[in-house]
């Protein structure tokens, strides 16, 4: 395990019951795969070192984040380091290839990243193949943990229930045996919606769950389904979208964004009554929103994104800034929270 850095906050712990530690704040890699904007190679090099500098050593990327780009960025940067210094997770579930016609390739939803085709496969095969093309991409001969990405009804629709069926009929004896092996050290999920959550944490034996929109400042509706699973599986929580893809960091407004889209009324309204509060108390919303999902005791680290170095910094300097109690008893009272959420 890494030497925790004394300019992140000591939190932190092991994933579920593997041997596998990771420290409380970590770097999100979607947006360093071109998702909002395309990132010269420089600015990318340089938010992977700011992140260095500040103490970060959990790094979690994805084949699917810049169709194989933001990998390729992330082994860039780590490939020279000592492997034992810091924590490394990618996920499966995606196998890519070259496209038919690369010159009329479409990249959506990404602006930029690579011309590469993606194939969902939940397969033995499939996830055995996922890990060798990510450990190709990366450069490097050992990733930490992998994570089942984007299983979910968002993703697949009708495809869903074969897809499930699938992993759990050949591809989650991959991820055994791979951790057996000791070629990782944990087994992970990632979730975008609550239903899979609560479903897939009772089904498959995972060491951890990454959580994105199910669990934040703004919604705590998997709190007792979920959460309350992972919690009584003694399955880890890591938090990856601490900001809701966008709102909880930049605010409310006209270019507010939510879930990867335009931010719905409702919310832009829920948002501005979570900022009146932190105005009276002084409390930036970005740090609001990252301690608070530090406070369940399922929750092991978060990992927001970053397109720059500023970024970086600043999510640290939110993660150490203290909040007062009254604030966060000001957000229950006004009906803010989930009146059962943990607070800082």
């Amino acid at each position: 395990m890494p030497e925790e850095n004394n300019l992140i906050p000591a939190i932190g712990g092991p994933l579920g019951r593997s041997d596998l530690t990771v420290p409380a704040f970590g770097l999100g890699t979607g947006p360093l795969g071109d998702l909002f904007g395309r990132i010269p190679e420089p600015v990318a090099a340089e938010t992977f070192a700011a992140a260095w500098a500040e103490g970060v050593r959990l790094f979690d990327t994805a084949a699917w984040y810049g169709r194989g780009l933001s990998e390729h960025r992330a082994g860039a940067f780590l490939r020279p380091r000592p492997r034992d210094s810091y924590v490394l997770t990618t996920k499966v579930g995606r196998t890519l290839f070259r496209p038919a016609d690369p010159a009329r390739f479409d990249r959506r939803p990404f602006v930029g990243g690579l011309n590469f085709e993606v194939k969902f496969d939940y397969s033995y095969d499939g996830i055995m193949r996922s890990y060798e093309q990510a450990l190709q991409r990366l450069g490097v001969d050992t990733v930490d943990a992998l994570a089942i990405h984007d299983l979910d009804t968002g993703f697949h629709g009708d495809a869903f229930d074969g897809h499930r069926a699938t992993l759990l009929e050949t591809g989650v004896r991959a991820l055994e045996e791979l951790k057996r092996a000791g070629d990782i050290r944990a087994i992970g999920m990632g979730f975008n919606l609550a239903p899979e959550l609560e479903r897939f944490v009772g089904e498959i034996d995972l060491d951890y769950a990454l959580v994105a929109h199910p669990y934040t400042l703004l919604d705590q509706g998997s709190l007792h389904t979920g959460m309350a699973a992972c919690q009584a599986r003694g399955t880890s929580v890591i938090i990856g979208a601490p900001f809701a893809s966008g709102i909880l960091v930049t605010g409310s407004g006209r270019n507010a964004t939510y879930a990867y889209g335009a931010a719905p009324e409702a919310v832009q309204r829920k948002v501005q009554r979570i900022e009146r509060v932190c105005a009276a108390h002084d409390v930036p919303l970005a740090a609001a929103a990252l301690q608070f999902v530090l406070a369940h005791p399922s929750v092991r680290a978060v990992i927001p994104g970053a397109t720059e170095p500023a970024h970086v910094k600043s999510n640290v300097a939110s993660l150490r800034l203290d909040i007062p109690a009254s604030f966060w008893t000001d957000l229950r009272t006004e009906g803010l929270v989930d009146p059962d959420s943990p607070l800082p």
